[in-house]
């Protein structure tokens, strides 16, 4: 019976209201492997999927998940079964952001009369 206990079943819910899942992790599973099980899983059809584990933010009960933590520490007491984690994926626009700092700026004046 305590193998049973240590097995969870998490069901991902993404940001369109879809699911990954649900899939049976041992409770020692860190939230890394959970977010590469993700990625790995992550429909091809979706627009705008994350790129590296670092892109995807995972959250289970109001709580951001930190990476070496384990699936048993962030257990809720109180959990439904399967237990839904919902995925965050970070916008890649801060890529963009950096090019465009990087780019010289133009001196431009404006003048404002009232």
């Amino acid at each position: 019976m305590a193998g049973v206990q240590d097995q969870l079943e998490i069901k991902f819910r993404l940001s369109d209201g879809s699911d990954i899942g649900p899939k049976s992790f041992p409770a020692a599973t860190s939230v890394s492997t959970l977010k590469e099980s993700i990625l790995a899983q992550w429909p091809k059809d979706k627009e705008n999927g994350p790129r590296t584990v670092k892109d995807v933010k995972l959250i289970s009960a109001g709580k951001i998940l930190e990476n070496n933590r384990t699936v048993g520490e962030c257990r809720s007491p109180i959990c439904d079964v399967p237990t839904t984690m919902h995925v965050v994926v970070q916008p890649p626009s801060l890529e963009k952001e950096k090019k465009m700092t990087s780019e010289p700026k133009q001196n431009k004046c404006v003048c404002v009369i009232l």
